[in-house]
């Protein structure tokens, strides 16, 4: 073997070392807890969700950063009235640090736009993943939840992120086609549940016209996920339908923070006394967090790669 070979071979032995300890490391429980919204079907109001849980759990001390990660319609900055210049393909490309990248939204919530980067993370190599695992690591010690904003529906590309992150929640409506979505979106998870893959599942139902229709909705998604699926699955609550809500979209504020005596703001801070436990009945979140690097590792090599 000449020099040339042998130093091309003790770079790729370099590179499977690295590799492997970024593995062993990624198996050690984390600080960050990783939250995937999503839902069966669009227009449920899965985004504004995911903003104003965000900016209550920042009121509660914790540090957040929410991934815009639906490339098809990627909105959390046009609700938010804010404008992001980059997104994860910069920092995936190292054309830009984490920094640069993060859009500040409120005190303790920042938004990482995900835009094309989603799509890229599918085709990264494993010199390509570390490097991006890398410059995210800083994440575990700056924020406590990376609450990740996806897609609608049952493709690949929304249900991964459901598979790796800590916990998943499960946004639906009151309308007869939105539970018929979310049963789906249950039906797919079940054999993430049992593969190990999925240890928290829990869903919402937005805009109820009260408590009472709230708890409804969740007795029939729950008895034909026990009855059918075999699938415990935790009702955290509902939100009310609120015409707060359609002001603060219209203005490009979150609600909770611009009517924070609002119904639907109330109803928020009750969503997240029941997701963190803060209740007598844990609803969610009873496993300890994972971390970045393992949430990271099982979304492109554990899900990605079996397209």
């Amino acid at each position: 073997m000449n020099k040339s070979a042998a130093a091309l071979s003790d770079q790729a032995k370099e590179l499977r070392r690295i590799v492997e300890q970024h593995r062993q490391e990624s198996r050690k429980p984390g600080n960050l807890r990783t939250i995937t919204i999503l839902s069966g079907k669009g227009g449920v109001g899965k985004s504004n969700v995911s903003v104003n849980l965000a900016c209550a759990l920042a009121e509660r001390g914790k540090k957040i950063v929410l991934l815009d990660a639906d490339l098809g319609l990627a909105n959390i900055d046009m609700l938010c009235g804010v404008t992001a210049k980059y997104n994860l393909a910069h920092l995936i490309d190292g054309s830009k640090d984490l920094d640069e990248v993060l859009v500040e939204l409120a005190h303790n919530v920042w938004i990482l736009p995900g835009g094309s980067g989603i799509k890229e993370l599918a085709d990264l190599d494993e010199t390509r993943l570390l490097a991006l695992i890398e410059s995210l690591s800083v994440l575990e010690d700056r924020a406590d939840i990376l609450l990740i904003d996806t897609g609608a529906g049952i493709h690949r590309g929304v249900l991964t992120f459901a598979v790796a992150a800590d916990t998943a929640v499960l946004i639906t409506t009151p309308e007869p086609t939105s539970i018929r979505d979310a049963y789906g979106v249950l039906k797919v998870l079940k054999g993430s549940t049992e593969s190990g893959g999925k240890r928290d599942i829990a869903f919402i139902v937005n805009m109820a016209n009260s408590e009472s229709e709230g708890l409804e909705v969740a007795d029939r998604l729950r008895k034909a996920a026990s009855q059918f699926l075999n699938l415990s699955v935790n009702y955290v609550g509902c939100i009310l339908k609120d015409h707060f809500v359609e002001q603060a979209v219209r203005i490009r504020k979150p609600f909770y923070q611009l009517y924070p005596d609002s119904p639907a703001a109330d109803c928020i801070r009750k969503l997240v006394h029941t997701l963190f436990g803060m209740t007598a009945e844990r609803a969610v979140n009873s496993n300890p967090p994972r971390g970045l690097k393992a949430f990271f590792f099982r979304l492109t090599r554990g899900h990605f790669a079996e397209r």
